[in-house]
């Protein structure tokens, strides 16, 4: 399902199917993209940020079209301890293997994969502090 902004509309919240990952995607062309996942980051309940939530950063081959600070949005990544991947979507073969990687973290988010948690998966791809 896709919405365009947070909060969800409450009136099909009956309806709605439990949220197993949430994919915030940032056009990295638009400072409006980065401000709109910013201000819809406040309505998301803080137990997501714990493997379940992902910025997928798109348009990163236009590096002179930047409108967003690319080291912004890893920050973004930091501060709410969510993995950010970086794709150009007009590639197929990247935007298949970045569709590929989004599959599997859902069935990990999802609870798919026998001995292997959203936690434990968020760990595994953070930064060490060593490097």
């Amino acid at each position: 399902h896709l919405a365009t902004s947070l909060p969800l509309p409450s009136e099909r919240d009956h309806l709605r199917p439990r949220i197993d990952l949430i994919v915030f995607m940032i056009d990295i062309k638009s400072k409006y993209s980065l401000k709109n996942v910013e201000t819809s980051l406040a309505y998301v309940d803080a137990s997501f940020f714990l493997g379940k939530v992902c910025f997928l950063v798109t348009g990163v081959g236009r590096v002179n079209a930047c409108g967003i600070d690319t080291n912004a949005v890893c920050k973004l990544g930091e501060t709410y301890c969510s993995p950010v991947l970086f794709c150009e979507l007009e590639l197929e073969g990247i935007r298949a293997a970045t569709a590929q990687r989004l599959v599997r973290m859902l069935q990990i988010c999802a609870g798919h994969i026998p001995g292997v948690s959203a936690l434990s998966f968020v760990l595994l791809m953070r930064k060490s502090d060593d490097d």
